[in-house]
């Protein structure tokens, strides 16, 4: 685990980035962000979201992909990073032509990444999400949220990058801009982990609270199941919508509508339940819904509220001076919204 200063956490994160690539070699040395032509694309790269560590997500997710490239006729390499700010990277330097990704990294490579929403996963529970949680030792102390705020300047904290939904944002919003606050101020010490590594430093009592999600959790207590049994939620939050897949805008649009076909129709068809089988590996996934833009209008609205707690707890030279940062904050929320409504082509 790293163990960081407030307020250099992103720009150490960029540093920390651990690509893996998984291919055939001849296809590796081309390169990457090249433009995309549908005479030549000879190969598909997908990104992974980090869960776990880097060799665990390729490995999990290397049997669909293997089907996928069957379907497609197209070989898939693999990209899995160990941050969020590494896949982020990733998106933005064109080296991903299609990725699982958070709603928030979502965000980025829609407005930024001329990438757009092909598709959200669905789970076997049926569930429309999952939740962020905040986690502490079974025999903790902390017997609620007050107790902890109770408690400025003493406990040890372990979160998600910022760029993680569950493991930074709606905690950071939820909790601690509702009340002034900023967890990497509130806390003694900070630690900035994935989700797996936060659960293990509550479970050893490296940590007195840390961030996770009841995705997460239900594929912690499998693997480490006596840590598990030492842990107790604290805190859960409102509903998160699953994570989605975005694909490059670039990639020819017959290409783009193979790929959706090929994902959302993984795990219903006469071989669906070695499919499911392999989806189960991912992480308990059923498979992915046909999805569009306006699916990340939740994860905006996460921002925007975030952006407005802030400013409401910021000092100011002047009330008009708020009010103006306010403005702009609405008319950004808005502009954003608009774009992720707005109708895409095929």
């Amino acid at each position: 685990m790293t163990n960081l200063r407030p307020r250099s956490l992103l720009r150490a994160a960029t540093g920390l980035v651990l690509a893996c690539l998984i291919g055939l070699p001849a296809l590796a040395a081309g390169p990457a962000s090249a433009p995309h032509d549908a005479k030549h694309i000879s190969a598909l790269t997908f990104g992974i979201l980090p869960i776990g560590g880097p060799s665990e997500s390729l490995a999990a997710w290397r049997p669909m992909l293997d089907d996928l490239s069957h379907t497609l006729g197209l070989p898939i390499r693999s990209i899995s990073v160990s941050t969020y700010e590494g896949l982020g990277q990733a998106l933005a330097e064109e080296r991903v032509d299609f990725a699982f990704v958070s709603g928030r990294l979502a965000l980025d490579a829609v407005t930024h990444d001329r990438m757009r929403v092909i598709a959200q996963l669905t789970r076997t529970n049926g569930s429309r999400g999952y939740y962020s949680v905040l986690l502490v030792s079974k025999d903790s102390p902390l017997r609620n949220i007050d107790d902890m705020f109770r408690q400025p300047g003493h406990l040890r904290y372990a979160r998600g990058e910022v760029l993680s939904v569950s493991g930074y944002l709606v905690p950071e919003t939820q909790l601690f801009a509702n009340r002034r606050l900023d967890s990497d101020t509130f806390f003694a010490n900070v630690v900035v982990d994935n989700h797996q590594n936060n659960a293990l430093a509550v479970a050893n009592n490296e940590v007195d609270v840390a961030t996770n999600n009841t995705a997460d959790m239900e594929r912690f207590a499998k693997r480490f199941p006596d840590q598990y049994a030492r842990l107790r939620v604290l805190w859960m939050s409102s509903l998160i919508p699953h994570a989605v897949v975005v694909i490059r805008e670039d990639l020819p649009a017959e290409l783009r509508q193979r790929v959706t076909a090929a994902l959302t129709s993984y795990g219903t068809g006469r071989n669906a339940q070695a499919e499911l089988a392999k989806l189960q590996l991912i992480h308990d996934i059923s498979g992915f819904a046909p999805a569009g833009n306006e699916t990340l209008v939740p994860f905006a609205d996460i921002e925007f509220n975030l952006d407005r707690r802030r400013a409401y707890s910021a000092q100011w030279v002047s009330d008009a001076a708020m009010q103006a940062r306010l403005h702009k904050i609405d008319a950004e929320h808005q502009a954003l919204v608009r774009q992720l409504m707005a109708p895409t082509t095929p």
